[in-house]
């Protein structure tokens, strides 16, 4: 009887243990946030101090827990850890007196939608605006490009190591070992191969649940290898996608080193990872952080990259970010961090025509990276799934009824879903060619795609003019045909459509983006791991692809940013950022002030900041607007954040704010953004140090609307030798009755001689933004 009596007691606690096990609440990775300072002397390490933090909370007991709940301990871009909680325990943590902040993983996503020669990076005369390119290049030796992304396809032509000296001494990074990556793959080029995923892994349910992306630095998505080669890829001659855009590919340093961090999986970026990432970057001894990714807007002390981007900064790290791909829609952008260089995205002079003549005899051109057989000569029948399922007008999968488009070409209007996967749900469904058109949100902007079937992408203004047809004619047919790469287009650059659009939200009196780079149609090398759609079920091979988005635009800035850096090893992330902005151009190939693509109306420094970036003018500047870490200090401070909230950004104690600025405006920034807001009169000083010649007299241009006035004092700078620092004082005074006929306007600050001109974006905003 005891025998049966003991069973029974040992299947009812069976019984509880189970019960317990199922019942026991869901874990998600959350950020710690801790007091640095705070370690007890008796944890050797700041990571032993993570671990008995959690072991307090009875973590590695749980009934659940079969692996260590610390997934990452943060050391130089964050003060704190990642791990694996219950929101019970999550809560726990937060009533720490040494815990600053405890937040959920946030996904991020990556900004993806014959650059050097259009950039004046291809001069023929050897002299860069007083550099030699032999000296240049030499220089750019020693400097690292850490690129954070989808990893790297390391076999790439554009990561050849062939007449690169050693790696330098100071580099601490490494390649790591894989089952499909393995380290004798790195060179004197690619520095650098590491990989971030227990975020990923935790988000997805665990380890085992994604045994088809394995834990490696290999890039099986194709958009880290096109980053990376974008920055810093070697020369390689013969470069094409399937023949489009042959020539010579290479990136903007292409004599600088390259690392790939990989923090983006299936799912997308996960902060820790991408923290994970940033943190041992900045211990390997990286120069430049190129960062094509993004989320939302949030108050700097929650945006993760900001962050770590501030502790970049302070090491004297560059990071260069995209500002995001969904403009056109207002106040869209993404890491807008002064810290930060936020990059948005403009076109190239070179473009990828393709037409469709329809029945009636009009023709209509466009663009496509088809290279597949064409259609022939003769006209097929045309298709509009227009009705009350809007899906079938987008081509959606599953949308099209086959017995409507077999044999047919099919109109697709843009949006929602890929571009590249509305021509495989129209040839799916039986379709043998699609007109990609576009609708008002993306205007009359082109991207080229390499579609698996005969595909033209249209502006608006035509698609209008091909769907009235489809939709009224009684037999509509189109004939589609493409005729390859064509160069010189004008005007050119034009704001991408995608690009993302100010106003800043977070910060209102920071003006962002701060410039825009080539971003459209963008060849770069590629992995041979996916099709050059991206697709699944595109099986051609390619070692080149062309892409487009500020994914695109941001690396070429982190390229330039690296060739500034060896030619001025000297400067801050803040005078390479400020060279960049007040060289830039606001005028196209044609003379005319720059345009937008989602409107063809002028553009505005809320869509290209200071401008397209021109990196001749970049190297010699003349005069730059520094910034120390201080001074980011008092720019936190006039936020009126919490000393608690500063220490998150700052990771130092007992920040006071005895020294902060009367406004946010007020930060030695190259940009104005002036709010009035029931203000009449905005007041700013700005101070400029001297990089170009001794002895260097400037005087002052202003440009702006009728509706304010502006003085500047002084109006002419005299400085007396190399890196001497002078100030000034601007005065924007509303008139009487502006806010109620103006809700913005736009102008610049020029300081100028013969040599330089030191331009400065103005955006004006009477009401809040």
């Amino acid at each position: 009887m005891g025998s049966v009596t003991g069973f029974c007691f040992l299947l009812v606690l069976l019984l509880l243990q189970c019960l317990s096990a199922s019942s026991s609440p869901p874990k998600k990775t959350y950020i710690v946030h801790m007091k640095h300072h705070d370690k007890p002397s008796i944890y050797p390490t700041h990571h032993d101090w993570y671990s008995a933090s959690l072991q307090s909370l009875s973590i590695s007991t749980d009934s659940d827990s079969d692996s260590d709940p610390l997934l990452y301990s943060y050391t130089t871009a964050y003060s704190g850890f990642a791990a694996s909680l219950n929101a019970q325990q999550a809560q726990t943590l937060l009533g720490s007196d040494s815990v600053l902040d405890v937040y959920e993983d946030t996904l991020y996503q990556l900004h993806t939608t014959r650059t050097p020669e259009f950039l004046g990076l291809e001069t023929q005369t050897g002299l860069w605006e007083g550099h030699r390119t032999q000296d240049l290049d030499q220089a750019s030796h020693d400097v690292i490009i850490g690129v954070l992304d989808t990893g790297v396809w390391a076999e790439s032509e554009s990561f050849n190591d062939a007449g690169m000296p050693e790696i330098p001494s100071r580099w601490r990074g490494e390649c790591e070992n894989a089952p499909d990556f393995n380290s004798s793959l790195c060179n004197r080029k690619l520095i650098g191969a590491r990989s971030f995923s227990r975020g990923f892994h935790m988000a997805s349910g665990g380890y085992g649940k994604r045994e088809n992306e394995p834990v490696s630095p290999r890039d099986r998505d194709g958009h880290g290898t096109h980053t990376a080669s974008t920055a810093a890829g070697s020369h390689v001659a013969n470069a094409s996608l399937l023949g489009y855009a042959s020539g010579t590919a290479r990136g903007m340093a292409p004599q600088a080193r390259v690392a790939a961090y990989k923090v983006c999986w299936t799912d997308g970026c996960f902060a820790s990872d991408i923290l994970a990432g940033m943190d041992r970057a900045i211990q390997d001894g990286v120069d430049i952080l190129s960062l094509s990714l993004g989320g939302g807007s949030a108050p700097y002390f929650r945006d993760t990259i900001a962050i770590g981007a501030f502790a970049a900064m302070e090491r004297g790290i560059f990071v260069s970010c995209s500002a995001g791909n969904s403009g056109p829609s207002r106040a869209s952008l993404a890491n807008v961090a002064p810290w930060i260089m936020t990059v948005g995205a403009g076109t190239l002079d070179r473009d990828f025509p393709a037409y469709t003549v329809l029945g009636n005899k009009k023709q209509f051109s466009g663009v496509s990276l088809y290279s597949g057989k064409g259609m022939g000569s003769e006209p097929v029948g045309l298709v509009y799934n227009k009705g009350s399922n809007q899906s079938g007008s987008i081509c959606m999968p599953g949308s099209l009824d086959p017995a409507v488009v077999r044999g047919k070409v099919v109109v697709c209007d843009r949006g929602l879903n890929a571009r590249v996967e509305k021509g495989k749900v129209v040839r799916d469904a039986g379709g043998i060619g699609m007109i990609l058109a576009n609708t008002a949100a993306s205007g009359e902007e082109l991207v080229a795609d390499s579609h698996l079937l005969p595909a033209v992408a249209v502006g608006r203004i035509v698609g209008d003019q091909i769907r009235e047809y489809a939709s009224t004619d009684p037999n509509p047919t189109a004939v589609l045909s493409f005729r390859g790469t064509v160069l010189n287009v004008r005007p050119s650059p034009v704001v991408a459509a995608f690009s993302s659009r100010g106003p800043n939200m977070v910060t209102k009196q920071i003006l962002k983006p701060d410039v825009i780079g080539p971003g459209v149609n963008i060849l770069a090398g590629w992995s041979e791991a996916i099709g050059p759609s991206g697709l699944s079920s595109d099986t051609r091979k390619t070692k080149f692809n062309i892409m487009s988005g500020t994914s695109m635009s941001c690396p070429h800035i982190s390229g330039l940013a690296a060739l500034l850096k060896a030619a001025h090893p000297d400067w801050s992330p803040s005078a390479i950022k400020s060279a960049l902005m007040t060289t830039a151009y606001v005028h196209d190939n044609t003379k005319s002030p720059l345009r937008d693509a989602a409107g063809g109306a002028y553009s505005t420094p809320w869509a290209h900041g200071a401008g397209h970036v021109n990196p001749q003018k970049a190297l010699s500047p003349g005069l730059v607007y520094d910034a120390s870490t201080r001074d980011y200090i008092a720019f936190l401070c006039s936020l009126d954040y919490s000393p608690d909230r500063i220490q998150l950004i700052a990771k130092r104690p007992g920040v006071n704010c005895t020294r902060r600025f009367s406004d946010p405006g007020q930060l030695n920034y190259p940009s104005f953004s002036i709010v009035f807001d029931g203000k009449r009169v905005v007041r700013y000083t700005r101070i400029l140090t001297n990089v170009g010649e001794p002895g260097s007299i400037y005087n002052v241009v202003v440009d702006g609307p009728s509706t304010v006035d502006i003085t500047v004092k002084p109006t002419k700078l005299v400085f007396g030798k190399v890196g001497e620092r002078r100030r000034y004082t601007v005065t924007f005074v509303s008139k009487k009755g502006a806010e109620d006929s103006v809700r913005s306007a736009f102008g610049s600050i020029t300081w100028s001689n013969a040599q330089h001109l030191v331009r400065s974006p103005v955006a004006f905003a009477w009401t809040e933004l």
